[in-house]
C-alpha cells in the first residue's frame, strides 16, 4: 500500500515551475515545455506504474492527445490506481483538464511529495513501458530514466522514424527541342545575366527555324531540276 502525504506549506518543498517540469522529464524521459501540459493525466499514470508495478493498465493510457474526454480516461485510470493502493488524495479532475497552470502546478507539488515518500530506488524504463511513445509537447530532452538505467530520452520512437528521400525523375526528356529549350531559356527575375539565355535561346530557335525551311527549299528545287533533266532525256530518246 501507498504512503500517503498531505501538502501544507510547512511540509510542501519551495521548487520553481522549472525545476518541477525537469523532474517530470528527466524521471520519464519526456519533453513536456510547460506545467500545463500535464492536464492529459499521462504522466502520472506512468508515475503510478514507475511507484506500482502493475498498479496501471499502461496499454489503456492515452500518452499522445489533445481530446478533453481522453484526459477525463486516464484520470479515471488513474483514479483507479489510487483506489488500488489506497491513496487518499482526491483528484480535482475538472480543475486539472482545463489546463490552468495554478491548478496543474499545486497537484505537481502534492505527486512530487507523495512520489519521495513511495519510490524504492527501483530502475524503470519509462520508454520501455509506453512503448517508445513520446509524451509532452516541448523541445527539450528528457533524462536517462530513474535509476540510471535506459536510453537517452532525447528521443522517442517517434522521434527516429526514418526519413526518406524521394528523388523526382527528370521529365525534360519527354519534352521536344523547343519546349527544352524555352523552358532552360527562362529567365531568373532576380539575376540580369539569365536574359541573355533567354534572348540566345530565341536566336537559336529562329535560326533553326529558317535554316530547316531552306533546305526544304532547296530540295524542292534540287527534285525539280533532276525532273526536268529526265523529261529532257526522255524526249530525246
Amino acid at each position: 500500500m501507498a504512503v500517503n502525504v498531505y501538502s501544507t506549506n510547512v511540509t510542501t518543498e519551495n521548487l520553481s515551475r522549472h525545476d518541477m517540469l525537469a523532474w517530470v522529464n528527466d524521471c520519464l524521459q519526456a519533453q513536456f515545455g510547460k506545467i500545463e501540459e500535464l492536464c492529459t493525466g499521462a504522466a502520472y499514470c506512468q508515475f503510478m506504474d514507475m511507484l506500482f508495478p502493475g498498479s496501471v493498465p499502461m496499454k489503456r493510457v492515452k500518452f499522445r492527445t489533445n481530446l478533453e474526454h481522453e484526459y477525463i480516461q486516464n484520470f479515471k485510470i488513474l483514479q483507479a490506481s489510487f483506489k488500488k493502493m489506497a491513496v487518499d488524495k482526491i483528484i480535482p479532475v475538472d480543475k486539472l483538464i482545463k489546463g490552468r497552470f495554478q491548478d496543474n502546478f499545486e497537484f505537481l507539488q502534492w505527486f512530487k511529495k507523495f512520489f519521495d515518500a513511495n519510490y524504492d530506488g527501483r530502475e524503470y524504463e519509462p520508454l520501455i513501458a509506453r512503448s517508445g511513445v513520446k509524451l509532452g509537447n516541448g523541445i527539450g530532452g528528457g533524462g536517462v530514466g530513474v535509476g540510471g538505467g535506459g536510453s537517452s530520452g532525447r528521443g522517442s520512437s517517434n522521434d527516429l522514424l526514418e526519413k526518406r528521400h524521394i528523388q523526382m525523375p527528370n521529365r525534360t526528356h519527354a519534352l521536344p527541342p523547343a519546349a527544352v529549350q524555352r523552358t532552360t531559356g527562362r529567365p531568373d527575375r532576380g539575376g540580369g545575366g539569365q536574359n541573355n539565355v533567354k534572348s540566345g535561346g530565341k536566336g537559336k530557335c529562329r535560326n533553326e527555324t529558317f535554316a530547316f525551311k531552306l533546305l526544304t527549299l532547296q530540295q524542292q528545287q534540287q527534285q525539280k531540276k533532276e525532273g526536268q533533266q529526265l523529261k529532257v532525256k526522255r524526249e530525246a530518246r
